[in-house]
């Protein structure tokens, strides 16, 4: 069994109902849920739309290998009405980004792990603080708490007011 972080984000739709259907998919199709953040809401990043995001992140053990694993993903997105037209940051019923498996450097057609952009954005290190803070980047050799430290991004991200979603393992 593998260790992952995951981040989950909606700005389409009832984007709660989105992320806790996330949720449950990757339990029933990747692996275990350990642990997950709130539900924080956050500015658009990078994107001409300015439709609010929902994200959290979600620590699971899986027995999937890494290219395994990114399949599962985009087919959960896709049964969730993600539609991939091309567009960069635009919106979205969900996306589910891999941000660290276990501590492997993964550099793939499709697939970079760690996220090759996570630690420049305050939507992904909030969150992922929350549940991992001490957990240290394999390329940066940075924890996680460091790097949000540093981060210069400004956008705001704060907790959701209308959390429903369990906050640990125990929740299920």
């Amino acid at each position: 069994m593998e260790t992952v972080y995951l981040l989950l984000g909606s700005n389409l739709g009832d984007r709660m109902d989105f992320l806790e259907r996330a949720v449950g998919l990757i339990t029933r199709r990747a692996g275990r849920i350990v642990k997950t953040s709130g539900v924080y809401e956050t500015a658009p990043w990078n994107s001409a739309v300015d439709l609010q995001y929902l994200n959290q992140a979600v620590c699971i053990e899986t027995a999937l290998m890494s290219q395994e694993l990114l399949r599962v993903l985009l087919d959960t997105e896709r049964d969730l009405g993600r539609v991939r037209d091309g567009q960069v940051n635009g919106p979205r019923t969900i996306d589910i980004d891999i941000l660290f498996y276990a501590s492997q450097i993964i550099d793939v057609a499709g697939l970079t792990v760690p996220h090759p952009r996570l630690h420049m954005r305050r939507f992904v290190l909030v969150p992922l603080y929350e549940i991992a803070p001490d957990y240290i980047h394999p390329v940066f050799n940075r924890s996680v708490r460091q790097l949000l430290f540093d981060c210069s991004d400004s956008l705001a991200v704060e907790p959701y007011a209308e959390q429903r979603i369990f906050k640990s393992a125990s929740g299920i």
